[in-house]
């Protein structure tokens, strides 16, 4: 049964926000246009701010019901006896919810309806960490704020975001389980980032308002 909620939460972290919207406004498939990201970002250079906005939501959103769902599965399952005898119920949600993030985070970026291909995951790794502890998904908006307002570059401030996130969980003692995930978590999307990070040495990686110029036919 804790299979099944780890799929689901894959399940929610794959559907294809960027992509479904983009190719209802635009008919176009968005993997193809800018970072080729099915991300925030990439909608938000291709259709402007409120498209934007409304992928971001959506995405964190995958990752809040990753959590939620794992939560009511988990209380379900303890409802109806149907955990195994003589475990610590505490630790056992805990690694269940760090394995469902792990599975929403991999969902958005190596989505099951795009041929595994997707985002970056931040979007995601952010809903997740509100469902997880909001002081600490408080303290990654912060950062990522800061960052963008000084340098106005998106891929540095979620990058930055990455690295606070252990570096919060530790400072306010948070589960072993959650602090693991971060640090994976973290590392995956500073991963997902790669090619960001190769512009950023070079001095060419695009500002937050440039806007990718779409050819169409008509």
């Amino acid at each position: 049964m804790s299979g099944l909620i780890i799929f689901i939460a894959y399940l929610l972290g794959s559907i294809p926000t960027g992509y479904i919207a983009v190719k209802a406004i635009k008919g176009i498939d968005i993997r193809e246009i800018g970072s080729g990201s099915t991300g925030a970002t990439n909608v938000l250079r291709t259709l402007g701010k409120g498209s934007g906005a409304f992928v971001l939501g959506i995405d964190c959103l995958k990752g809040l019901l990753a959590i939620y769902c794992t939560y009511a599965w988990f209380h379900f399952a303890l409802n109806n006896n149907l955990l195994p005898i003589n475990v610590d119920i505490q630790l056992w949600q805990q690694w269940l919810v760090n394995t469902s993030g792990v599975a929403a985070i991999l969902g958005h970026s190596k989505s099951l309806f795009l041929g595994f291909t997707g985002g970056k995951s931040v979007a995601t790794s952010l809903g997740i960490l509100l469902a997880i502890n909001w002081q600490v998904a408080l303290a990654t908006i912060g950062v990522f704020i800061l960052i963008l307002a000084i340098f106005r570059i998106v891929s540095l401030s979620s990058i930055c975001s990455a690295i606070t996130v252990p570096l919060a969980m530790v400072s306010i003692h948070q589960p072993l389980a959650y602090i693991v995930f971060s640090v994976i978590g973290g590392l995956y999307v500073i991963w997902r980032h790669k090619s960001n990070i190769q512009r950023l040495l070079l001095g060419t990686e695009a500002k937050l308002g440039q806007v990718v110029r779409i050819e169409t036919s008509e």
